[in-house]
């Protein structure tokens, strides 16, 4: 609608989690590596952030990164009970799953087992962790954690959640698969410096060298995002589409505290 208008080739600031405008604050960096160590060692690894602030976007990021020796299984919705767990796993796995669960375990054994004799490592990514119903489903995704021989894991297994799910992890109920995780990072928000890296590395991207938001728009931008990347793109794109009705060329700072007071980000740090 306003690309034209600002000199774009595309939308900066959408919400989906295009790696393509992946910016690497120092934190969204530490994570990937992480990510990626996880994925070398076939490491479990917990990833946690707030809503919003980029880990979909890092795993899309991952994924990509990876090549035709890895098997990715993701899954995005794991509001799921412990037999369908095991039997999406199985389906991925191109796996019957009408069967016994004792059954399907074995059969992804064995899948999984031929996958590292043709030099595949199966990854199996679990977005929104903090979503899954009850202690059983964990207690399934620890016994995937089993399939390994004497000097090596077979598969890499990462999840990501919000804050809640490593607290819940830490639950006494959930020791033996805490256990089993190697790798822990918590995603940080951008600090104010890297906010003002990242508005112009998206515009960037989107075809636009130039500023687009002045300095004190910025400014209010940092305040009122707390560093969540998701509300920086609410604010800008909606900051854009309230210059655009009105004809401005400079996004000033009245249209972004206009905008962070309709978004309900309000909030001062």
């Amino acid at each position: 609608m306003y690309e034209e208008f600002f000199g774009l080739k595309c939308k900066p600031f959408s919400k989906t989690p295009d790696p393509a405008f992946l910016f690497f604050s120092k934190s969204h960096e530490e994570a990937l590596a992480r990510l990626q160590l996880a994925v070398e060692e076939k490491e479990i690894i917990l990833l946690t952030g707030e809503i919003g602030s980029g880990k979909t976007t890092l795993s899309r990021a991952l994924m990509d990164s990876l090549g035709d020796n890895y098997r990715i299984i993701s899954i995005l919705n794991p509001r799921l009970t412990a037999p369908q767990f095991i039997r999406v796993i199985a389906r991925r796995f191109g796996i019957d799953h009408n069967q016994p669960k004792d059954d399907l375990l074995e059969a992804i054994h064995t899948k999984v087992f031929e996958d590292y004799t043709k030099g595949i490592t199966p990854v199996i990514i679990i977005d929104e962790a903090q979503l899954i119903p009850d202690r059983s489903t964990f207690e399934e995704i620890r016994l995937l954690t089993n399939f390994q021989l004497d000097e090596e894991n077979l598969l890499c297994l990462i999840m990501i959640g919000q804050p809640d799910l490593r607290k819940r992890l830490e639950r006494k109920a959930y020791l033996p698969l805490r256990q089993r995780i190697g790798l822990f990072y918590h995603l940080k928000p951008l600090t104010d410096d890297e906010i003002r890296e990242y508005i112009r590395h998206r515009l960037k991207v989107a075809g636009r060298e130039n500023p687009l938001f002045s300095d004190d728009a910025i400014e209010a931008i940092c305040r009122f995002s707390r560093g969540i990347p998701r509300n920086i793109n609410n604010i800008a794109s909606n900051s854009m589409l309230e210059a655009f009705g009105s004809g401005k060329e400079l996004i000033d700072k009245e249209v972004v505290q206009d905008i962070a007071y309709e978004l309900g980000l309000n909030g001062v740090r």
